[in-house]
């Protein structure tokens, strides 16, 4: 009787965590996987549609919220709990000082880090991507390198457009410190003209943005799983 009672809440907990887990999908786009072989505890967050920052989106964008993004991040760097994060992103970019906020969160992070980049990884979504100890890329995703964008000309306003040059000169400092492209070939692609009809700048398809050393490797959730299994394998073995 007694074990029959214990399997049944064992039963009940496991429905119970299961649906935590569904919710916590739900409204936050966030789980923690922790039921494989190696007991680790991995955080799971998606960076999705557009990246609001400062101002709010449309009421039909599909967003990532930086605000909330970013105390998420402080309390996976303050949990004992969290042993690595999987960062999957599908984003077409958005605004600039709030991805770049996400990305040197990500970077300064203590724990294993590994990204996935799936439809795309866009415009400022390109620094976030690598802004982790490992990145991947499916073989069908692709990146957009571009400058910082503007509306209109400025004319005869040189301090808004050294304003622009050195976000822009942000961007490519932190992206080239996070990868092995060089500055040069980065800002080659950037003010690439042939590529983007009516615009300036590059597409890179997976196998192109692995040779050009923005991202690590192609791969896809079992890799970067793996990946990260190992990256925290690693860490807890130096500790010990």
């Amino acid at each position: 009787m007694a074990e029959n009672n214990e399997k049944e809440n064992e039963k009940n907990n496991a429905l119970e965590n299961q649906k935590y887990k569904d919710e916590k999908i739900e409204k936050e786009s966030q789980v923690t996987l922790d039921e494989n072989k190696s007991e680790h505890r991995i955080h799971l967050i998606t960076i999705v549609g557009e990246i609001e920052g400062h101002e709010n989106a449309g009421n039909q964008s599909k967003v990532t919220k930086y605000e909330l993004l970013l105390p998420q991040l402080a309390s996976i760097e303050d949990s004992c709990e969290i042993d690595g994060v999987l960062l999957l992103l599908n984003t077409m970019g958005g605004d600039v000082e709030a991805g770049l906020a996400i990305a040197e969160m990500i970077a300064s992070l203590s724990k294993p880090t590994v990204s996935l980049v799936l439809g795309g990884s866009h415009s400022i979504g390109v620094p976030i991507a690598v802004s982790t100890d490992y990145s991947f890329i499916v073989p069908t995703g692709t990146m957009v390198v571009h400058p910082v964008r503007m509306n209109g000309m400025v004319i005869g306003v040189p301090q808004t457009f050294n304003y622009f040059r050195e976000v822009q000169n942000r961007i490519t400092g932190f992206v080239c410190s996070h990868c092995s492209i060089s500055k040069e070939r980065y800002e080659e692609l950037m003010m690439e003209t042939e590529i983007l009809t009516k615009d300036v700048g590059s597409v890179l398809e997976g196998k192109e943005a692995v040779k050009e050393g923005i991202i690590c490797e192609i791969g896809g959730i079992s890799q970067a799983i793996a990946k990260l299994h190992e990256l925290i394998d690693a860490q807890k073995k130096g500790k010990d």
